[in-house]
């Protein structure tokens, strides 16, 4: 669905569970809450409402950090389980409301909204995740985007192997 441009970040590993549990823990709140953040901060969701044309709002925060919480609206563009999915992510207020990153207390040049494509393929008992999303692959290094992204794909395979379950 996004174009790709070459200076996209995109992400790819392979992640010790099977596909489709890979697939819930984006789709349903409950694995959401466990490893939708970078180290050391909590997420919040204000609501969920996960299938294409739904929205969830998202706070994310770093209780030892003086910066503002990072608050963001999802919307689910397409989802075709046990493979796919699209989804905007903006930038957002308390109340849902897009902002810019100005506003949100980002990097001037952060997009106030980019697309976001994950793809699920499985690999034996395991799966191969890749993550394109429309941002600068140099600007989300700078900004702590691509190493937050990286800290949480380590929680979310924390999170899914069957001691955590």
């Amino acid at each position: 669905m996004a174009n790709r441009a070459k200076n996209d970040t995109f992400i790819s590993r392979i992640i010790r569970a099977p596909r489709e549990l890979v697939f819930e823990a984006w789709t349903q709140p409950e694995h959401l809450q466990h490893w939708y953040a970078p180290k050391g901060c909590v997420v919040h969701f204000a609501y969920t409402d996960i299938r294409p044309g739904g929205s969830t709002l998202s706070c994310i925060r770093n209780p030892g950090s003086t910066n503002k919480d990072c608050w963001c609206k999802t919307t689910y563009l397409e989802i075709v389980s046990p493979e796919k999915i699209v989804c905007k992510l903006q930038l957002a207020d308390e109340q849902g409301n897009p902002i810019s990153s100005l506003e949100a207390g980002m990097d001037p040049d952060w997009p106030t909204e980019t697309i976001l494509t994950v793809t699920f393929t499985p690999e034996g008992n395991n799966t191969l995740f890749t993550l394109h999303q429309t941002v600068d692959m140099a600007l989300a290094k700078r900004t702590g985007a691509y190493p937050s992204w990286e800290q949480m794909f380590d929680i979310l395979e924390a999170h899914l192997q069957p001691a955590h379950q």
